[in-house]
């Protein structure tokens, strides 16, 4: 996310020109883009950090379940 929130900044102060972002060639930004692109749609599901956080939640959802079921008396 935070590379994201980076070329939308980016984009940002290049367009209205700002400060020294107004020399940065648009090449760069447009290889930021291409860079996030290929991160998130291959890089991440290849290594598993899109699933690992679904897998975190839906194991801590599982052991809250076991304890309830067991700590009943």
């Amino acid at each position: 996310m935070p590379i994201i929130i980076l070329i939308v900044a980016l984009v940002g102060l290049r367009y209205f020109e700002v400060w020294r972002f107004a020399e940065i060639s648009w090449w760069y930004i447009v290889g930021l883009m291409v860079f996030a692109f290929v991160w998130f749609e291959f890089l991440e599901p290849m290594l598993g950090l899109d699933k690992r956080k679904a897998h975190d939640v839906d194991e801590q959802r599982r052991k809250d379940r076991v304890k309830k079921n067991f700590d009943k008396k």
